[in-house]
């Protein structure tokens, strides 16, 4: 059973939506969100970013920071950008990025449901990000960024988006990025009760996203429940802001490697190696970049040439749906036995690169600063879901989601 609760969003006046709306405060570094801001005091980084406000020197953990945010929050509401709804209510988001929609219902999950692992993780955390978020939400006593979700299947659920979405919304814009944004407030209470029941008919919640942003909102509510032991399970710190799509609508992108050296091998030396340990290599004659088209393959490219890799079959069977992944897969047969790659996480001859640069970023970088470019066969929703639902968690740099979800837009007061 998993419970999502409707909330009084506190939410930009409409003539403000399109200012503050803001990408997530962890895609960009600070100087560029200084650069992103310039022109626009609305911005929601002036809030997720608070250090943007301050001097460049200061460190971006220092308390100064959080209490900036906090003042900014306070500030929008004190003249108007922002407005506190009345009456608790869900909410609908859409999202229309090149021709295609996802559309998720805005509430708030519970910390019983992530603690007891009704909302399955797929993603190890880093402490030194959650006491960063966790000092913001607890200094701003709000959650401002939402955590992306996902369900498996609800027809209920996809017959009230599809319903409620006709009507008028809040907000409907496209942003400088070109992905347009709509958002539309629950008709009534009869829909609202709906949406809470087929929730509750649900086993399970997925994070498709935003794994450090869950693990502190949580946080904070265990925080609060020390601080308040009478507490009854129904304040708002008890739950944490999320907009919940349907994982038949999402799209994940390919995440790609590059790697800095063959580890002493000459180039020929590589392939042939590839070729006995991995799979078949064929130069690729084909127009532009060589895009994988179905897992179990990528494409490779090295010293001015793209090649397409299909694995050995023999590589490809595993015990476990991790280690079914390609990117494991090829983690665990290529990048550390033979390129010398142990942990990814850490190693400097290893970086990645998001499916939305695209794949002539690859080429750029061979180019630059880089030796190969692995191009990815994009992990599927049901393997994520696959690995949560094992108790794993996912290689690391598995999934880019796309498009990001804007903050700014719903904010959840705890």
């Amino acid at each position: 059973m998993i419970t999502v609760k409707p909330f009084c969003a506190l939410r930009p006046s409409a003539e403000y939506a399109d200012r503050c709306a803001a990408l997530p405060y962890d895609v960009m570094s600070s100087d560029e969100a200084r650069v992103m801001v310039e022109g626009n005091p609305y911005s929601f980084l002036h809030i997720d970013k608070a250090e943007i406000d301050l001097d460049r020197e200061i460190d971006i953990y220092d308390e100064r920071v959080y209490l900036r945010a906090s003042e900014n929050l306070k500030r929008f509401e004190a003249e108007g950008i922002y407005i506190n709804d009345s009456e608790k209510r869900y909410y609908f988001y859409r999202q229309v990025m090149d021709g295609r929609a996802q559309t998720g219902i805005v509430g708030c999950a519970s910390i019983d449901d992530y603690i007891e692992n009704r909302i399955k993780k797929h993603e190890f955390t880093r402490a030194d990000k959650e006491i960063d978020r966790i000092k913001h939400v607890d200094i701003c006593s709000a959650h401002t960024g939402p955590i992306f979700l996902a369900y498996k299947d609800s027809e209920t659920l996809d017959e009230i988006i599809l319903a409620e979405t006709q009507k008028a919304p809040l907000y409907d814009f496209v942003a400088e990025d070109g992905v347009r944004h709509t958002v539309w407030a629950t008709s009534g209470a009869e829909v609202d009760e709906k949406i809470k029941n087929a929730f509750a008919s649900l086993d399970a919640l997925y994070i498709a996203d935003g794994h450090h942003r869950a693990a502190s909102a949580v946080k904070v509510g265990i925080k609060r429940r020390e601080e308040n032991p009478s507490y009854t399970g129904d304040e708002e710190f008890n739950f944490f802001l999320s907009v919940i799509f349907p994982a038949k609508s999402l799209k994940i992108m390919d995440y790609n490697r590059l790697v800095k050296d063959l580890n002493g091998m000459t180039p020929d030396e590589f392939l042939k190696v590839v070729a006995e340990k991995i799979g078949s290599v064929e130069e690729y004659n084909g127009t532009g970049p060589c895009r994988p088209t179905e897992r179990h393959s990528v494409g490779m490219y090295l010293g001015g040439k793209w090649y397409l890799v299909k694995f050995h079959e023999s590589i490809c069977q595993a015990d476990t749906p991790v280690e079914r992944l390609d990117c494991a897969i090829l983690q665990n047969n290529l990048l550390s036995p033979i390129l010398g790659i142990l942990d990814p996480r850490s190693d400097k001859r290893i970086d990645f690169a998001g499916g939305i640069r695209g794949l002539d970023y690859l080429e750029k970088r061979c180019n630059e600063d880089m030796t190969l470019a692995i191009a990815m066969y994009p992990t599927s929703l049901d393997e994520l879901m696959s690995v949560a639902d094992s108790g794993a968690v996912m290689p690391p740099k598995s999934t880019w989601f796309e498009p990001k979800l804007r903050s700014g837009l719903l904010i959840h007061k705890i």
